[in-house]
């Protein structure tokens, strides 16, 4: 579709991935096997906000008459607010039995990746809220609206 746009969901993942870090610090101060499993869980859920974002705002440009304009990108980040801080509630929440078993037998596994991913949830979900609008306000005009014009999936 557009490098831009593919550069913009892109940079979710760093954004994730320093929250996980920090975390790792933090608690662990160990990267292990399983950390880097949570490390890939955390880029994974980073991307899908980025292109749920995104694909929203070309939702709301194609099918809803909006301009590329700063309202609309804050209409658009407003509306995706619910489903990303579910996300991240839900799994954080669901996380935290495993964060507060750091030292009991059987969980010397599910500790590190809970860690990380906790982590990553919370950095991703607050800078995807700041960071990915902003980018896209800055840098995704041209490849919003030409994928706008081009009636790409991205843009249904």
């Amino acid at each position: 579709l557009s490098l831009s746009l593919a550069l913009q969901v892109m940079l979710n993942i760093p954004l994730a991935l320093m929250g996980a870090l920090g975390m790792t610090a933090l608690l662990i101060n160990n990267i292990s096997i399983a950390t880097i499993v949570g490390f890939i869980a955390v880029g994974g859920v980073a991307a899908r906000n980025g292109i749920m974002m995104l694909s929203h705002y070309l939702h709301l440009m194609r099918h809803e008459g909006e301009g590329f304009t700063r309202q609309m990108i804050i209409r658009g980040t407003l509306e995706r607010l619910v489903p990303v801080l579910m996300t991240a509630l839900s799994a954080g929440i669901a996380l935290i039995p495993l964060l507060l078993a750091a030292n009991e037998p059987g969980k010397e596994i599910l500790h590190p990746v809970a860690v990380v991913i906790v982590g990553g949830l919370i950095s991703s979900t607050l800078l995807d809220l700041l960071i990915t609008p902003a980018v896209f306000y800055l840098f995704g005009r041209r490849a919003a609206e030409s994928a706008v014009r081009a009636h790409t999936l991205a843009a249904q």
